[in-house]
């Protein structure tokens, strides 16, 4: 009788605990879970390690944590890679395994990796300290294990032609002000209004409601255009905000909807 529905083998069960759109259970696998603690502790060393007098202070126990994130990373990734074949887009045998190899996702897995490498040498030069920095890669590795994330790029994507139009109103507005600028303050301002690229960076600082203050009309016209265009900025920034609040909301209403179907499913 066959028995390999009724009992996967061990690499399938590995392969359901370490790929999140195999696991059937809502939330995140028990592994997966550890992995993404993990990933966050290890990249918020990655940034404490660069303030000197921590790093001088404890040196070793940053090396000892270093080494061993990087020996769990590894046998994850070696996990992986055996584990791989078992999803369909990948296929069987070394071909499949070398698609993964080189999928953006595996890619993100070893180059994380990649610091520790380095250490063998034992120098500490700034070149080193640069690639040990790549640790804090390994946040972007999150992303894999969050479907609500997949449903909000799907949900931005959906409102990708507003998000067109706003940002083809955005650059209107940017050239229209800088050139209004340019007309009545570049012979009083030479310096901040002499040219429409130079008024370009008043109008993206005054437009994103940002307002240094470093660069400033001093005119009467040019107030009130400076005015106009502070008002509008506001408008400018609550479009796109608008649309992706909207957009966010559709995903999560979205993600309890398929939650709720998967509390219903009695598998």
């Amino acid at each position: 009788m066959d028995t390999t529905h009724a009992h996967p083998t061990i690499r399938r069960q590995v392969y359901i605990h370490l790929e999140p759109t195999a696991w059937t259970r809502r939330g995140l696998s028990l592994i997966n879970r550890f992995i993404c603690g993990l990933i966050v502790v290890s990249a918020a060393l990655a940034i404490i390690e660069t303030e000197p007098e921590i790093s001088r202070a404890y040196r070793r126990m940053f090396l000892l944590m270093e080494w061993l994130a990087a020996a769990v990373f590894a046998v994850e990734y070696a996990a992986r890679l055996w584990v791989c074949v078992e999803n369909p887009k990948y296929g069987e045998g070394w071909r499949g395994r070398l698609r993964y190899v080189v999928s953006p996702l595996a890619l993100v897995d070893l180059v994380a990796l990649l610091p520790v490498l380095m250490l063998v040498g034992g120098t500490e030069t700034m070149l080193l300290r640069t690639f040990r920095l790549l640790r804090i890669v390994r946040v972007a590795r999150l992303g894999r294990f969050s479907r609500a994330a997949q449903r909000i790029v799907d949900a931005v994507r959906s409102r990708r032609y507003e998000l067109g139009v706003s940002v083809c109103t955005a650059i209107f507005l940017l050239i229209v002000s800088s050139t209004l600028l340019y007309l009545v303050e570049g012979d009083v301002q030479p310096k901040a209004f002499g040219s429409i690229p130079r008024s370009m960076w008043w109008s993206i600082v005054t437009l994103t409601t940002v307002g240094y203050g470093d660069v400033f009309p001093i005119t009467p016209l040019g107030r009130i255009l400076a005015a106009i265009t502070a008002i509008m900025g506001i408008g400018l920034i609550a479009m796109p905000t608008g649309i992706l609040a909207a957009a966010f909301s559709e995903a999560i209403r979205q993600q309890e909807r398929d939650n709720e179907r998967q509390d219903s499913d009695p598998r």
